[in-house]
């Protein structure tokens, strides 16, 4: 289980990201899928990552240090909050920076074990999705893994999430509103950063 969390750094590309001394757990998805909300979740701190009704608003790479336990031994790992692919009130300019500071440091942050793809799930089949998995498939290594989680259930019926586990078997179906799912997800990052499987 996480026990506490505190915010460390910010940084707008590789070269100003701390030295990798922990496991790291990447989130990302596109803009205003709840990354910052849910990660405040999981911390049990609703005021550690910024959240924003307004798409786009994290624009540099977050680092917080998180304290976990797991039977009786604790261990700490590191949540990077990433900016939101997609939407962002910039100019093209500015944007192609951000995407070639954050495909440098995905690629290269050899650090992160887990990534963690946000999706709405209200929205659950859009091309920046589609493409952000690929995009990640095209280097994940042998010890990197990958989850997809479905953000905002609690808008959905039993249909509608029965449908999206049908297609999606893995999934992760989590409402920050709600708190569905909450401990799944947490089980899972624990057990993954320690290279446990559960099956």
């Amino acid at each position: 289980m996480i026990l506490s969390a505190k915010f460390l750094t910010s940084a707008s590309k590789i070269d100003e990201a701390p030295q990798p001394a922990l496991t790291e757990i990447a989130f990302l998805g596109r803009s205003n899928v709840g990354k910052s909300s849910l990660i405040n979740t999981l911390c049990k701190n609703k005021n550690l990552a910024k959240s924003s009704s307004t798409p786009g608003k994290t624009q540099l790479i977050n680092f917080f240090e998180v304290e976990c336990k797991n039977d009786d031994d604790k261990f700490k790992l590191m949540f990077i909050d990433l900016p939101g692919f997609g939407y962002a009130k910039v100019s093209k300019k500015t944007k192609a920076i951000w995407n070639k500071n954050l495909d440098e440091f995905l690629n290269e942050r050899s650090s992160i074990k887990l990534f963690i793809h946000l999706v709405d799930s209200r929205h659950d089949n859009l091309e920046i999705d589609n493409n952000l998995d690929i995009y990640l498939n095209s280097f994940l290594r042998a010890d990197q893994k990958k989850i997809v989680v479905f953000t905002k259930v609690d808008k959905l019926n039993q249909s509608q999430k029965a449908k999206i586990l049908n297609t999606n078997k893995n999934a992760i179906l989590v409402s920050n509103l709600k708190k569905q799912g909450i401990e799944k997800l947490e089980k899972k990052i624990i057990l993954e950063s320690l290279g446990i499987n559960e099956e």
